[in-house]
């Protein structure tokens, strides 16, 4: 019994319980519309990792989730909430199609100052919010939801330059030395589709698929949040802020400089994510939208699944990776709309909200005991 109910205090088993109840209400909603449950769950597992591609695919959509779910868990542990990563991720993709087409340098060298510009643009975006906050005390929820539909259409507003275009709806992509796609120059030739071909593997993740580099830049990020938030002075003083703002102030910290301090940040690593989508995903360049694509917007979920928590960001992320990509899999073969992976991403921060309860019964159990 006390393993039970040590068990039951743990995080992970919110986070738990949380899938579970999604699953199983989505099942409901599912066999309700006439479906089975079971097989479709079973499509959704296969659509993610059946393959070796549809892992390639389920990991590339996860890059990007990690990242601005970093960016969300960030910001939290400074006591902001960051809802603007989707406006700072949208003004990071715009400035690393700008630095991607219109300079020049040698390969590496272009990527890095890709992503560096990218994280600058998006975290000086985050920035503003954290400003408006210490200076003014304007809430970040509501600076932030402002600040995304400027940034959308500054977007559309960039493309619609003539200069930037490449057509009417889409900007110049980037050029190939700013690519982080793996053996992107092989895959342009009939030499070297020719030889990719000759190993069956090679030829499914590597020409069915825009395998990149992105991971790895995803992780060493997260290692390094971790590093900062854990063994810095810096990492202290944020987390005292969030912690207790007025304690914080009483000790001598500048609460509203490590306000501004943190929101750059966050935004930092929105920016992150926008460069590494740009320049691994093609066509690797951005198109006129009317409404959020949902990249920044869905680290909120990824972030409130880890509990906030920076190593648990990256299995989070693969998780919502995996449904979404899988999604695909099961419209197309069981008829299933894809709006119910919406509807389980949706009861699954609905149940995170509730993981008190777990606590709850916890203490219910051991005065028992």
């Amino acid at each position: 019994m006390k393993v039970f109910i040590k068990f039951l205090r743990q995080p992970v088993t919110g986070s738990l319980f949380a899938i579970l109840a999604a699953v199983v209400i989505g099942g409901i909603i599912l066999a309700a519309a006439g479906h089975n449950p079971v097989r479709v769950y079973m499509g959704l597992v296969y659509g993610a990792v059946g393959r070796p591609r549809f892992v390639v695919n389920t990991i590339i959509m996860s890059t990007s989730l990690i990242l601005t779910g970093l960016s969300v868990t960030f910001a939290y542990k400074a006591g902001l909430f960051n809802i603007g990563v989707e406006g700072q991720f949208i003004v990071g993709t715009v400035a690393a199609v700008f630095l991607g087409y219109f300079l020049e340098l040698p390969m590496i060298l272009h990527s890095v100052v890709v992503i560096v510009g990218a994280m600058v643009v998006a975290g000086g975006y985050g920035a503003i919010v954290g400003f408006l906050k210490s200076r003014f005390n304007i809430h970040e929820v509501l600076s932030s939801i402002m600040l995304n539909w400027v940034a959308l259409n500054l977007l559309n507003m960039y493309i619609g330059v003539e200069r930037f275009q490449r057509n009417p709806t889409q900007a110049h992509a980037i050029r190939d030395s700013a690519s982080i796609i793996f053996l992107r120059e092989m895959k342009r030739t009939p030499e070297g589709i020719a030889r990719l071909r000759e190993s069956e593997f090679l030829s499914e993740i590597v020409l069915r698929t825009d395998l990149n580099f992105g991971i790895f830049i995803a992780i060493a990020a997260v290692l390094i949040v971790k590093f900062v938030l854990d063994k810095t002075s810096l990492g202290y003083t944020l987390k005292a802020v969030g912690s207790n703002r007025d304690a914080a102030e009483f000790a001598g910290i500048n609460v509203k400089k490590y306000m501004v301090l943190s929101m750059f940040m966050a935004g930092s690593l929105a920016g992150l994510a926008s460069a590494v989508h740009i320049m691994g995903v093609s066509p690797n360049t951005i198109t006129m939208i009317g409404s959020f694509q949902n990249f920044g917007f869905n680290g909120i979920p990824v972030a409130l699944l880890a509990n906030a928590s920076v190593i648990p960001n990256i299995f989070s992320a693969l998780l919502f990776g995996g449904m979404n990509y899988g999604s695909g899999h099961i419209q197309s073969n069981y008829q299933v709309a894809t709006e119910i992976i919406d509807i389980m991403v949706g009861l699954i921060v609905f149940f995170v909200a509730l993981r008190a309860v777990c606590v709850m019964l916890a203490n219910k159990l051991e005065k028992r005991h």
